[in-house]
């Protein structure tokens, strides 16, 4: 078995790394290493924490705070200020250090199993998108609410964050 041919043939169907992995192959690089991600903890002035609805086929449906994967070569405040952007349509501001930093592994699970989380406190700075914002009814997935407590639908991988809502 020549692993170096096997290698320079993945590598070469990934253009951009910095620009995500194909599915495929992002999965397969969750079963031999640990992903580090960062999750942004956005509070309103009334105290209420900004959550997302997140439905990724049936592996976490529920509300849980704006999050993402640090890509190769990207800072963590590149990615925190991705996330606001992306999922929220919105700016913010954070503050320098982690508000708290889990490690999460996931043992009956061989996908997506082992992270470094990184909480950080952000603030808004822009308005969000309100295309996004829910309004009543089932939630659909990149939707955003308001809540003033943590809700009962909170994904699990997510209550080691109920503290803080």
């Amino acid at each position: 078995m020549n692993n170096m041919k096997e290698i320079a043939s993945l590598e070469a169907t990934i253009k951009t790394p910095s620009a995500g992995l194909p599915d495929d192959i992002f999965l397969f690089l969750t079963r031999l290493t640990p992903m580090i991600n960062v999750d942004l903890l956005i509070k309103n002035k009334s105290n209420q924490t900004l959550l997302t609805w997140r439905d990724d086929g049936g592996r976490y449906v529920g509300w849980h705070i704006p999050g993402g994967i640090i890509r190769f070569k990207e800072t963590i405040a590149e990615r925190l200020k991705a996330v606001a952007l992306s999922e929220l349509g919105a700016k913010i501001t954070f503050k320098s250090e982690p508000l708290a930093v889990n490690e999460v592994i996931i043992p009956e699970k061989r996908d997506r199993s082992h992270f470094i989380s990184l909480l950080y406190e952000c603030a808004l700075t822009s308005p969000l998108n309100s295309k996004l914002q829910y309004v009543s009814g089932q939630a659909k997935p990149g939707e955003w609410a308001w809540h003033d407590i943590g809700p009962k639908d909170l994904i699990p991988v997510h209550e080691m964050y109920r503290k803080y809502l």
